[in-house]
């Protein structure tokens, strides 16, 4: 891809920013990044974007940014009804997101994985199984490793997790196999609508046909209308019993996956939750579409920990188990970590992103009692007031003491906050890691008592 001498805006200067200018700068492109944060905030980013020969222009992404753009990469943060993209649409320049450069950056073949939930844990265990069969691959994406980066590496396979923001804007990304995990209203405060969300997910697939396979979750209802749309052919997984046209499911609690009229017994899953179970037969399914044999998938799914803010316990007092799951960012999410607790004091709010969170009420019967923070704190409070005990806390360590004092031993005290977390952190993980904090804080008082 030559891109020598033309002129590119890059919207946005976080990890997926800084990637994208990295590798138009090594292409001869001539940067220039707008940033919505203020040039003083900006740190080591600034640094090394000035270090690559990029110009900076912070302080908010202004139209006239566009000045002179003969092509616009766009990070996943930026809403696609930002001006500056609409301006971009206006004076018909043509707008990427950063997944797009990695696609036509990209010389190894890779597998995409989209959904609502459970995106990252199955985009890192079909990696782990890529590597347990020798082949040096990599997960990357929206886990944090830009697809643009990746694609200069000379890995001979890729693992992309695919966030809806990114595959918006895309126009030759084309996996070899795809998968969409499942389909709940997120990000309603990004996209406008939930059939936009839905198209900007079915986008995982647009490029595929041939011999590519899409996965799709035969237990979802709303992500199965989806899948069943895909240009290739499509194999089905579940977390539950599999049909007979079902390749991936589960039989007396242990993975079977059915592929190329063989029969391959994975053995049961490390971590029985429902949410992993449905992770553990994607990812399987994935992988051996993509030609990875069944033994190196079970032993990917053997060795696997469960990562961080995702359903880690990180402190126990008094019978009482600490679980941070920060990463539990929407209200599909929450209800999954919930239901894998028989009962649990519930730590939820923060930004809601346009979201109905009522379907939290659906696992009310698993609560012993709710603390909520946040913006979305009243909403979260209208919910379960009459229904359970519920409190409201200002900073964490508040609302941790607060879930302490309302639970008893055999329950959880469980970090799952349907919303996302700027409104108080910085990102989920600190949101998570000040939840962590708190309770071993909590633990190491309890041993010096």
């Amino acid at each position: 891809m030559n891109l020598r001498g033309r002129r590119v805006l890059v919207v946005g200067l976080g990890h997926s920013g800084l990637a994208a200018a990295e590798a138009l700068r090594e292409r001869g492109a001539k940067v220039t990044v707008s940033e919505a944060r203020p040039a003083e905030d900006l740190g080591e980013a600034a640094a090394a974007a000035d270090g690559l020969g990029a110009t900076v222009r912070a302080g908010g992404h202004h139209p006239s940014h566009l000045n002179g753009a003969e092509l616009v990469v766009v990070s996943p943060g930026v809403p696609e009804g930002a001006p500056i993209l609409t301006e971009a649409a206006a004076r018909g320049v043509e707008v990427w997101s950063e997944l797009e450069l990695g696609a036509r950056l990209a010389t190894c073949p890779y597998v995409a994985i989209t959904g609502t939930n459970g995106k990252t844990t199955t985009t890192e265990l079909v990696a782990a199984a890529m590597r347990e069969a020798g082949r040096d691959a990599v997960a990357c994406g929206n886990v944090g490793h830009p697809f643009s980066r990746a694609a200069r590496e000379g890995r001979q396979a890729l693992v992309v997790e695919a966030s809806s923001f990114q595959l918006r804007f895309h126009r030759t990304f084309h996996p070899r196999v795809s998968a969409l995990l499942n389909l709940a209203p997120d990000h309603l405060d990004w996209h406008p609508s939930m059939e936009a969300y839905a198209a900007a997910k079915a986008r995982i697939f647009e490029q595929q046909g041939g011999s590519d396979v899409h996965a799709g979750n035969a237990a979802d209802s709303a992500a199965r209308r989806v899948s069943e749309r895909a240009p290739c052919a499509v194999a089905w997984f579940t977390d539950g019993p599999p049909g007979p046209d079902h390749a991936a499911g589960f039989e007396d609690d242990r993975l079977v996956v059915r592929w190329h009229g063989a029969r391959h017994d994975l053995g049961p899953p490390v971590d029985r939750s429902g949410t992993f179970r449905a992770n553990a037969s994607a990812a399987a399914l994935c992988a051996m579409a993509f030609g990875v044999d069944p033994g190196a998938v079970q032993r990917a799914l053997a060795a696997h920990v469960v990562g961080e803010h995702r359903g880690r316990v990180v402190a126990e007092v008094a019978g009482v188990r600490f679980v941070d799951d920060s990463k539990a960012t929407n209200p599909h999410a929450a209800v999954a970590s919930i239901s894998g607790h028989e009962r649990v004091v519930l730590i939820a709010g923060g930004l809601s992103k346009g979201v109905d969170l009522g379907p939290l009420r659906s696992v009310a019967d698993r609560l012993a009692a709710v603390v909520a923070i946040g913006r979305a704190a009243e909403e979260i409070a209208s919910l379960f007031e009459g229904v359970v005990p519920v409190r409201r806390a200002r900073t964490m360590e508040a609302a941790v003491e607060e879930a302490a004092g309302l639970a008893g031993a055999g329950t959880d005290v469980l970090l799952a906050p349907a919303c996302a977390s700027m409104d108080m952190f910085r990102d989920y993980r600190e949101r998570g890691e000040r939840f962590a904090a708190a309770a071993r804080e909590m633990e190491r008082r309890a041993a010096h008592a």
